[in-house]
């Protein structure tokens, strides 16, 4: 899942007079924060490292609030892992010093790569031990120190290395400014602050130099770029009154190799303005056509990371041979549907379930030469109540929310002999191996993945299996 996403709030601006306290900095939490306290009250702090000092400016605040918000404005002793931020505009100290908060979207960039998958595991074991009550794994990593690099060579990109962290995103979302220009929103606020880079982004989207256009009538812009060089794609959300011939003005400024489209995030309708209106996309021997703005990893190295991951775990556990029988729950375009689909050879079967109608069209497209494959749209605890089989194993990728009690249920009565959980938010998966635990089910295997450098996210991959 993209991790960047903005949940407006009441974020103090930059003209208001400004509540600072000077904090010890605690433990890492779930969200990107850190942990500290003023006279008992909980404040979680952003763009701080366990065991600092420093000066906080209160973004949200209330005597009547549970906790309150803050980000770090002037660090007084710092962590020895606290290393210049890549990039100014969500630099915290940076920019509160030049009156306005950071953007959001690379909250851990002032940290050292090694220290946020540390970080990352911290959270995750956290999770784990207090949703689930697990604190090991038999014969599995330490929980410590579970968060893998990822990608530590350069790629096909000359301009990207993984050391960095950098230029790993494939696909990157935009707000517009009241004049027109691209920006990002401050972290749960509606502040938008314009931006002339996005070092997290391939350099193929920092090539096309959005930030020079103008986009006055949008109020959003997707940008997909493949890491196998196939043309990009532009996505335009125009406000309600923008007309058709100013969306065409601004489709006529984008660089002509691009293919643009509009597309309404309410209803995923994508319209062509100029070229496709979609992306290839590869991944373990595969071609994906992904339509609009439909879901794919958008690290560079997470489809093959992923897939690599999940097949491994099945077919380790014998759960994943040829004449197998496996489903894939939230399939989307059908990464894992094809090497699954490989996998089992004619022999087998497998069905892939999908609750987008255009990302379930994707689907039937990417996998039309593969008759051992059947794709339902539809809800995944509806399609197993509908489509009984012995199943061998599940791959299981819900959204962040995770997949919930109800579909957790659901799965544990097709009976498969294994469940591979792939999820991109600890606490979510954390409750819903507390639910599997509850049916009877254990946590056989894990592995935790840095494919979101300098945020807080991670992906995690698991191995589910009934009985203890």
């Amino acid at each position: 899942m993209t991790p960047q996403s903005h949940t407006p709030s009441a974020t103090a601006p930059a003209t208001e007079a400004a509540v600072e306290l000077v904090l010890d900095i605690g433990p890492v939490a779930h969200g990107g924060h850190c942990v500290a306290r003023h006279e008992g009250r909980v404040i979680f702090v952003r763009h701080g490292i366990p065991g600092e000092k420093v000066r906080v400016r209160l973004t949200g605040a209330g005597e009547s609030a549970k906790f309150w918000r803050a980000d770090v404005v002037e660090v007084l002793a710092g962590s020895p892992d606290r290393v210049d931020h890549f990039w100014h505009a969500a630099d915290s100290v940076r920019s509160w010093q030049h009156g306005h908060p950071p953007v959001g979207g690379a909250e851990f960039g002032h940290i050292s790569l090694a220290r946020q998958r540390a970080l990352k595991s911290a959270v995750l074991a956290e999770q784990l031990k207090r949703l689930a009550g697990v604190e090991h794994l038999p014969g599995g990593p330490d929980l410590a120190n579970v968060v893998e690099a990822v990608g530590a060579a350069p790629g096909a990109d000359a301009e990207y290395d993984a050391g960095t962290g950098l230029g790993w995103r494939t696909r990157a979302s935009f707000s517009v400014t009241s004049a027109g220009k691209l920006g990002m929103h401050a972290h749960r606020s509606d502040h938008i602050i314009p931006v002339r880079e996005m070092p997290l982004a391939s350099a193929r989207i920092n090539g096309l130099r959005l930030w020079d256009l103008d986009f006055q009538g949008i109020d959003r812009v997707e940008v997909a770029a493949p890491s196998n060089g196939s043309r990009p794609l532009v996505l335009l959300a125009p406000a309600a009154r923008t007309s058709p011939k100013r969306l065409s003005a601004v489709a006529a400024q984008l660089p002509g190799d691009a293919s643009v489209a509009s597309f309404d995030p309410l209803t995923e309708e994508v319209r062509q303005l100029r070229g496709r209106t979609w992306v290839q996309e590869s991944a373990a021997g595969h071609e994906y056509r992904v339509t609009g703005a439909g879901f794919w990893q958008i690290h560079r190295d997470a489809p093959g990371t992923l897939v690599g991951a999940v097949t491994e775990f099945l077919q380790q556990g014998g759960f994943l041979a040829p004449g197998s029988v496996v489903a894939d729950l939230y399939a989307g375009a059908g990464l894992f549907t094809a090497p699954l689909a490989d996998a089992v050879g004619q022999t087998g079967a497998v069905l892939s379930v999908e609750g987008a109608p255009g990302t379930s069209r994707d689907a039937r497209k990417n996998l039309h030469e593969a008759p051992q494959v059947e794709i339902v749209q539809g809800r995944v605890e509806r399609v197993l109540r509908q489509k009984p089989r012995n199943f061998d194993a599940l791959v299981l990728d819900p959204p962040r929310a995770g997949a919930g009690k109800a579909v957790v249920s659901q799965l544990v009565a097709a009976e498969p002999r294994a469940i591979a959980y792939v999820s991109c938010d600890p606490a979510s998966f954390a409750r819903d191996v507390g639910y599997f635990q509850q049916a009877g089910w254990s946590l056989a295997g894990l592995r935790a993945f840095d494919l979101y450098p300098h945020t807080h996210h991670l992906e995690t991959v698991a191995l589910l299996t009934p009985g203890q």
